[in-house]
């Protein structure tokens, strides 16, 4: 069924455009969206679309920057007296932010630096990845952790389960937010912590 195209002022604001324009990109992959697939997705002209935004890496660019400013504030958040409490804020407010903020995290995993707008998200995913590295080697220099663990691989294995959530987390009551970032505070920390 064809929804019919509203012409005129648009009667929506950026953020709605936005959430239709990520659970587009998120279907059908940011490549294989046009403009006027959104249009017709939100039932109105191209141009109203233009009202809001320049062009499609424009949508592009704040969805990936919703979710990287989002994760950006969880690590660089003054939380805990020692790197081994910021390390555990920074994985349960990961997944928070991923709960929280979930067609967007799940768009800003998928970019691959086809465009510009691609690169920079990824450049800002790749400084997330260096300070939470800096995190894990400042909680192994206090001795929160095993002597062995290597700082580089430990911060990639912490975000890569963090964003493997994405494939089959959604919020609910049975299952809350809070819930899983114990579970993943459990399974990642509890592996990685000096026993004694």
């Amino acid at each position: 069924m064809s929804v019919p195209v509203r012409r005129g002022r648009p009667g929506y604001d950026l953020d709605r455009l936005l959430d239709v324009a990520v659970t587009v990109f998120n279907e059908r992959g940011y490549d294989g969206t046009s403009m006027e697939d959104l249009a017709v997705r939100l039932g109105i002209s191209k141009s109203a679309i233009y009202h809001h935004v320049s062009a499609k890496a424009e949508l592009l660019r704040l969805a990936t920057d919703r979710a990287l400013d989002a994760l950006e504030a969880v690590v660089a958040a003054p939380a805990g007296d020692t790197a081994i409490e910021r390390l555990e804020y920074v994985v349960r407010g990961s997944v928070r932010v991923l709960a929280e903020e979930l067609p967007f995290v799940t768009l800003l995993l998928r970019v691959r630096g086809n465009t510009e707008a691609e690169r920079r998200a990824l450049a800002r995913r790749r400084e997330l990845d260096h300070r939470l590295t800096d995190l894990v080697r400042a909680a192994l220099a206090e001795g929160s952790l095993r002597p062995e663990v290597d700082p580089a691989l430990t911060a990639r294995l912490i975000f890569g389960t963090v964003n493997s959530l994405i494939e089959w987390y959604r919020p609910s009551r049975a299952l809350r937010t809070e819930d899983v970032a114990d579970a993943v505070v459990g399974l990642v920390l509890g592996g990685l912590r000096r026993s004694g």
